[in-house]
């Protein structure tokens, strides 16, 4: 039996006057899973979402791109009837209530009066806003304003969802209910295409992570896969004995040392198999270390060694190039 993927992209490619936006990327995202599309600003997240959710076209070129099963080329709106996105900026209407901004939402969509009302009634509740529902919108949090925006996005049921940057300018408890929502969207069965410059976003959530860079996907894999791409994973020793330091620096051969800290830094990739040889050897020669420390690459690693950044530039502004095109 061939299992579909929720989104088939091919060779998509995308520019705006001489700035090529997406230079010929490949994405797979299986049903049911979180894809991470992580890279800074202006590397085309924003652009490579607003193609497959039909609101951008493709250059010429671009090879075969199926959304839900559907082809985006050919039937765009079946494409759209499987989907739901939730941008950058808040679709919410602040002038009316929230309650009222989904009924407006259920009248979009074509959903009876009655229906729109249950749905409506549901999803406040799932997403903890009954008390608020009355009240209008311009007057909720920010936290608040996103989990309304993603209900407003729920309620035509779509098994595709596109969030762009669903965190950004919130502060760590919103953002962590925020994460807490996408994982039970994902539990029920939906796919979620998340673009993110939160690295620990794309590292809690993601089954899997390309890194955009130049138009180009620089990597992919899982969070773990990509990892282990960058070098300079570690075991860290320090010693308060100078004649133990000096015994270990003996027992374990080729280390960086400190002998300031009376500390050791043996290359590692983290496993437990290279951790418990190290303990071994440790052993052997009757050394007992007075601290321990195992660093692994983390995600950050991997983003400065793929795009080169020095930090991750966290900003809810759109992809440049697609703002300069408008």
């Amino acid at each position: 039996m061939t299992i579909v993927p929720a989104i088939a992209a091919h060779g998509l490619r995308k520019s705006y006057g001489d700035k090529t936006v997406l230079d010929g990327i490949d994405l797979t995202v299986p049903e049911g899973t979180v894809f991470s599309l992580l890279g800074p600003n202006g590397a085309g997240k924003t652009t490579a979402v607003k193609i497959l959710s039909t609101l951008v076209s493709p250059d010429r070129g671009s090879g075969e791109i199926r959304v839900g099963g559907h082809d985006l080329a050919a039937d765009p709106q079946a494409v759209r009837a499987a989907i739901g996105v939730t941008g950058q900026f808040s679709a919410v209407d602040g002038l009316i209530t929230g309650e009222e901004n989904m009924l407006l939402m259920a009248d979009l969509h074509h959903l009876s009066r009655a229906r729109g009302r249950r749905v409506t009634a549901q999803l406040l509740e799932r997403f903890d806003l009954v008390e608020a529902a009355k009240k209008p919108a311009a007057s909720y949090s920010g936290g608040m304003k996103r989990r309304l925006d993603i209900a407003m996005t729920l309620v035509g049921d779509p098994r595709i969802i596109f969030l762009d940057e669903p965190t950004t300018g919130l502060d760590p408890r919103s953002r962590h209910n925020m994460w807490q929502i996408i994982r039970e969207l994902v539990a029920d069965g939906v796919t979620v295409f998340l673009t993110t410059q939160y690295l620990e976003e794309a590292d809690e959530l993601a089954d899997r992570i390309a890194v955009l860079h130049d138009g180009r996907i620089a990597a992919e894999g899982s969070a773990e896969e990509l990892k282990r791409i960058v070098p300079g994973g570690h075991v860290r020793l320090r010693f308060t004995d100078p004649a133990a330091y000096h015994a270990a620096l003996a027992a374990l051969g080729e280390v960086t040392r400190d002998d300031e800290a009376l500390a050791l830094q043996i290359p590692s990739d983290g496993s437990q198999r290279e951790l418990r040889s190290v303990l071994d050897r440790l052993d052997t020669a009757g050394i007992e270390a007075d601290e321990l420390t195992v660093h692994t690459p983390d995600l950050d690693d991997v983003f400065f060694a793929l795009t080169g950044s020095t930090v991750p530039v966290q900003s809810s502004k759109a992809d440049q190039p697609e703002e300069a095109a408008r």
